[in-house]
């Protein structure tokens, strides 16, 4: 992940894999040129290659993802079909020699090409994925060739980088990482737009096929089972009261058995359905199969919360889901999320604590990964290093959600043009948090003390009880990063918020519980990962920075 290595005399080969990773040669500091006459395998994909000297050698640029960079092939036509190794997507297994290359040229250190191991031909005519430069919103319906593209290559390792420096800075700080459940019975957000996870249509369909196939006992079947059923079981009762010997008695017992087994199976069809099982006129969902309602979660924070009152410092990073139709460039159907959960911590711990992660995720991206972040200076964002910088070096603006009304309020009177209207109660949009970022403070913002009926339920009520003590991280770019909160610890508050928000109390009983023994003040996060690496990179479409986008109308591979 590193952008240079150490000048090691040898080149290190891969401890998994017979080859040595393109990156352990090209990211030194001086660019390989130290390992020249040293024999090493290596192993990519073709970027580029071209025959010369009437096809006498060839130029292939291999990548094997290991770094932004390629490296320099070339192999003579005395040792490989010249014609099979130079269209783009070829994979290539190779060994040789490390030579310098003439004065003058780009490379630092190219390889000669002595035996070729493998190639995984192409067929450049049916290639999907040809050199030319490819739109994002191409690549989008081949998601399973993005990855072999310098930009979705190099938002893997940023994404791979910035998953790394999250364990790396709660794990430094003492949190528990947390696995949090993916299927749950409780709405976080009580926004109501979940994925149902259920089995009743399935079960449904099958049903509605096996009864097609085989149809369901009549009541005469299941009379004329009864019948059999009692007439074997005064067979047994005559045997026994003639004192028959034991064989025809275990016999008869045995044949009362099976009439009764009989009698069950033809009882259980006749009492099969088509459709999904209802009562009192609704769906039963006691015979889904978790006999309750169950839904993908929308964030692990409320399940999180019981380590925290447990454990102290926790956080959890998984999946999260929302079913909401919506199409814009900052909405998944699938993202992740980072929720740190802290005990014996108030809002300003809180903020504190949003404020060194980011700021550390993103020195950790210069220090890291700076030769992907050059690449989506030079074609993204030119600013993003830039705005990694400052970042990670500038103490965050935190006002409070009232001040920063005023701001957009007075910036309005200047002749300010927003599209929402400004006034005390509503929810910051985007364009607002971004006027905070980019024109006002020009820097990250936390803005503090919301309005209570914007927020959620978990949020604790401020002595003013019309704000909570809820803060969000608004950044350049993507406007809101983190949103976070001091949790409601108070039971009598708690459940108050619950009923005014309309929200069963039933499926929060052990939420409560965790108020009614043991509360304790703690506060915690949520940061949309996604968001963060749309922050680091510039991308303009989160579709574009998860591997596999889900979202309305798609969910591929």
């Amino acid at each position: 992940m590193a952008t240079t290595l150490d000048n090691t005399s040898t080149a290190e080969k891969h401890p998994f894999s017979d080859r040595v990773l393109i990156r352990s040669i090209v990211s030194r500091p001086d660019g390989g040129a130290g390992l020249a006459g040293q024999r090493v395998r290596v192993g990519g994909w073709v970027k580029t290659g071209r025959e010369q000297g009437k096809g006498s050698f060839a130029f292939l640029e291999v990548n094997d993802g290991s770094c932004p960079a390629n490296f320099q092939v070339i192999v003579d036509a005395a040792v490989a079909d010249l014609g099979q190794l130079v269209p783009t997507g070829t994979s290539v297994s190779v060994e040789g020699l490390l030579k310098n290359p003439p004065e003058g040229t780009k490379q630092k250190i190219e390889l000669r090409v002595e035996k070729v191991i493998d190639v995984g031909t192409v067929d450049p005519a049916k290639y999907p994925i040809p050199k030319t430069k490819l739109t994002l919103e191409f690549l989008r319906d081949r998601i399973h060739f993005r990855p072999r593209t310098n930009t979705i290559a190099a938002v893997a390792r940023i994404r791979n980088a910035l998953a790394y420096a999250t364990h790396t800075f709660f794990q430094e700080h003492g949190f528990l990482y947390i696995h949090t459940p993916i299927i749950t019975t409780s709405d976080c957000e009580g926004a109501g737009e979940m994925f149902q996870v259920t089995t009743l249509i399935s079960e449904a369909e099958k049903i509605e096929k096996e009864l097609i196939k085989n149809p369901p006992s009549s009541e005469a079947d299941v009379e004329a089972a009864k019948a059999v059923v009692k007439e074997k079981g005064e067979a047994v009762a005559k045997l026994k009261s003639d004192k028959a010997n034991k064989e025809a008695i275990t016999a008869s017992v045995s044949e009362l058995t099976k009439a009764k087994e009989n009698l069950s199976k033809l009882e259980e069809r006749s009492k099969l359905k088509p459709g999904i099982p209802q009562k009192d006129g609704k769906i039963d969902y006691a015979q889904d199969f978790f006999a309750r309602q169950a839904f993908l979660t929308v964030s692990g924070q409320l399940q999180v919360e019981t380590y925290a009152c447990a454990v102290s410092n926790v956080y959890t990073f998984g999946p999260t889901f929302r079913a909401e139709h919506s199409h814009t460039s900052r909405h998944l159907a699938e993202f992740w999320m980072v929720e740190p959960e802290i005990a014996f911590a108030d809002i300003k711990d809180d903020m504190n604590c949003a404020e060194a992660y980011v700021k550390f995720m993103c020195q950790w991206l210069l220090d890291k990964c700076f030769d992907d972040m050059e690449f989506m200076a030079k074609n993204y964002d030119k600013s993003c290093i830039d705005r990694l910088r400052m970042v990670s070096s500038t103490p965050f603006e935190r006002i409070t959600y009232t001040e920063a009304v005023e701001i957009l309020e007075a910036a309005v009177k200047e002749g300010k043009k927003f599209e929402n209207k400004v006034e005390w109660g509503i929810d910051l949009a985007s364009e607002h948090e971004r006027f905070l970022t980019e024109v006002k403070f020009q820097k990250p913002v936390i803005v503090y003390n919301y309005p209570k009926g914007i927020k959620a339920f978990y949020m604790r009520v401020n002595d003013d009880s019309k704000t909570v003590a809820a803060m969000d991280v608004l950044v350049p770019k993507v406007g809101e990063l983190i949103g976070g909160s001091q949790r409601e610890e108070r039971y009598d508050i708690i459940k108050s918020r619950i009923e005014e928000m309309r929200l069963p109390l039933e499926p929060y009983e052990w939420y409560l519980d965790l108020r009614r023994f043991g509360t304790v003040k703690h506060s915690g996060f949520g940061l949309g990962f996604e968001r963060m690496i749309l922050f680091a990179t510039g991308i303009e479409n989160i579709r574009d920075v998860i591997p596999f986008p889900r979202y309305p109308g798609r969910a591929d591979l």
